[in-house]
């Protein structure tokens, strides 16, 4: 009887920690088509590309912002430079936005896999 009740016990915890997932944490799917995975981390959010070229590298790192808003770093793995970065969360799509100096900055819109 107690083994049940601490299986059922676990598995609930398990279901609530899902639904209460932060909404960038998952599967994205990026312009250039690879997969990139957002997961927690030392309490911010680490985005690593899970496909491609470059899968398994860390190419950025986000801490909430407000309300579905997140700042950070975003590195492009082609070139190895990091920019300060942004994400804003709309529904099943993230704007992703990376900028030097505030000035140049360059867009891409990801999708929920």
């Amino acid at each position: 009887m107690k083994r049940i009740f601490a299986l059922t016990a676990a598995a609930v915890l398990m279901s609530a920690g899902a639904a209460f997932a932060d909404p960038i944490e998952g599967n994205w799917k990026t312009t250039s088509g690879e997969t990139a995975v957002i997961a927690p981390c030392g309490g911010e959010f680490c985005i690593k590309l899970k496909t491609g070229k470059h899968a398994g590298k860390q190419i950025g790192k986000m801490s909430l912002n407000g309300a579905n808003a997140y700042k950070g770093t975003i590195t492009d793995p082609s070139e190895e430079k990091t920019y300060s970065g942004t994400g804003k969360l709309s529904g099943a799509s993230l704007t992703m936005k990376g900028c030097v100096a505030a000035i140049f900055c360059k867009s891409q819109t990801w999708s929920k896999l």
